[in-house]
């Protein structure tokens, strides 16, 4: 099993002055102990349980940008893009960067967005659940388009007139597209019909176990092989560190369903530390899992 490193809580020690080194100190220690994904979130506030908009949050892709240039082997991306934070045609062009500057390191993981304070609050238009996904499923086909020879887009919400990405990524076929959600209607059909991977929440195995039979119905239904697509969880109720023998029985039971990465976040009082350790004592062993 793969481990993906998530820095979603950045209240770390010395505030705001020493978040950058901070930042670069986890995103060294992953590089360089064997990580194979490190993501920040894709917020404009802090979400509510971590403390809401008066904890810090840094904007996603000028982050990504920042690591891309303190690694050298780990994959970059946001867990998740926000459809609603960018129009189509500039993500397209902020992660084809990404990508180009980190040599082929990019990550795009999408989702339909969520948080409408943060919206609200910085005057960012929020559509209705039903039109986000609609926004979505367009987004996911202009990604795809301008990574295979691009042209015209005419759809629904969004027209490119000339989708023209100069250069292009340069991991072949662009970077690997990760559908984030648990939704088994619109989202777990989005992953079967567009996406590289799926990304759910670990909310315990039996239902991890009915979202991917769900998953593999849609993907019976588009015609894809439903062995194809990668399957990930975020976050576990168990910390790794405290009980290592403990968290990596819970990741076989999750291995046995077929997931193949984990994402957990540092601990926020020694983010550095936490990620050292987790490379040390936990990655080798989560290695022979699968």
């Amino acid at each position: 099993m793969l481990l993906g490193v998530h820095c979603a809580n950045l209240t770390w020690p010395g505030g705001p002055e020493a978040l950058g080194a901070t930042l670069a100190g986890v995103a060294r220690a992953a590089d360089e102990g064997g990580v194979t994904t490190l993501t920040m979130m894709d917020h404009y506030f802090q979400m509510e349980h971590l403390g809401g908009p008066a904890e810090p949050m840094l904007e996603g892709y000028t982050s990504l940008g920042f690591l891309a240039g303190q690694t050298s082997r780990v994959e970059l991306g946001l867990l998740v893009t926000g459809v609603s934070y960018r129009h189509p045609g500039l993500l397209a062009k902020i992660v084809t960067t990404l990508d180009v500057l980190s040599q082929g390191r990019a990550m795009l993981a999408l989702g339909a967005a969520w948080y409408e304070r943060e919206h609200l609050g910085l005057g960012v238009p929020y559509p209705s659940t039903s039109e986000r996904f609609e926004r979505l499923e367009e987004t996911l086909q202009i990604v795809q388009q301008a990574w295979s020879g691009g042209g015209v887009y005419d759809g629904a919400h969004y027209r490119l007139e000339e989708l023209t990405l100069v250069p292009q990524p340069l991991r072949p076929g662009g970077p690997r597209i990760v559908v984030g959600g648990t939704g088994e209607r619109k989202t777990l059909r989005l992953v079967a019909q567009y996406a590289d991977a799926c990304n759910l929440f670990a909310t315990g195995t039996d239902d991890v176990k009915h979202k991917l039979d769900v998953l593999r119905g849609h993907c019976d239904a588009v015609g894809r092989d439903y062995d194809d697509i990668a399957r990930t969880i975020t976050g576990t109720l168990t910390r790794p560190l405290d009980d290592v023998d403990e968290w990596l029985a819970l990741m076989q039971e999750y291995a046995d369903l077929g997931i193949g990465q984990v994402w957990v976040g540092p601990d926020a009082a020694d983010p550095v530390g936490w990620t050292e350790q987790m490379c040390e004592s936990v990655l080798p062993r989560l290695a022979e899992i699968g």
